[in-house]
């Protein structure tokens, strides 16, 4: 794939997030979005604290790895091989896989939350991995490395941490829009 038109993709993916947060979520009263859909299924400030946590983690790492890869001299390649862990990770986070997956302790959101505060940070990350995504493009997606979040050791190629990163906020922002519909409409069943 050329890499210039997988970052054009994630910006895009991760501008309509931004955009439904933006556009949508912050006009609605706070206490909408901490409501659960049904016991055991997360709102949808939930949802977002989810990926906080996320962002939490990836984010410095893709800048650090970013920052140290200009430092060293990195240059763009005109093309992104993924890895096969790579294209699994980001297969399996695919908001149409139908793998079930637990999330890691640390990552699962509290029962309640600043939905606003949860919101503002979504919103703050997702305008900060636009940038990344931007400044990832004076650097070769397949050298610079990000060891990934459940096991440091395994390290992934950027244009894959990105994707698999961009997949797994994708499938969890529906998630959101599914929590929120079931709200709005109480007689809709919904799925996590």
């Amino acid at each position: 794939m050329q890499a210039n038109t997988l970052l054009d993709t994630l910006y895009q993916q991760t501008e309509a997030m931004l955009d439904k947060a933006v556009q949508e979520w912050q006009n609605m009263p706070p206490q909408k979005l901490n409501v659960e859909p049904a016991s055991g299924r997360w709102s949808v400030a939930q949802c977002l604290a989810h990926l906080n946590a996320y962002g939490n983690y990836y984010l410095p790492a893709i800048e650090k790895a970013i920052q140290e890869a200009k430092q060293a001299g990195s240059t763009p390649a005109t093309e992104f091989r993924s890895s096969w862990l790579g294209a699994y990770f980001t297969k399996l986070m695919q908001p149409d896989s139908k793998t079930k997956m637990k999330s890691p302790a640390n990552a699962i959101p509290p029962t309640f939350l600043n939905p606003a505060e949860t919101l503002a940070q979504f919103i703050d990350q997702q305008e900060r991995m636009l940038k990344l995504i931007e400044a990832a493009r004076a650097v070769n997606l397949n050298q610079v490395r990000i060891p990934i979040s459940i096991a440091q050791w395994i390290r992934l190629k950027l244009g894959d941490t990105f994707g698999f990163y961009t997949a797994h906020h994708r499938r969890h922002v529906l998630q959101a829009e599914r929590a929120l519909e079931a709200v709005s409409n109480p007689t809709m069943s919904v799925v996590k």
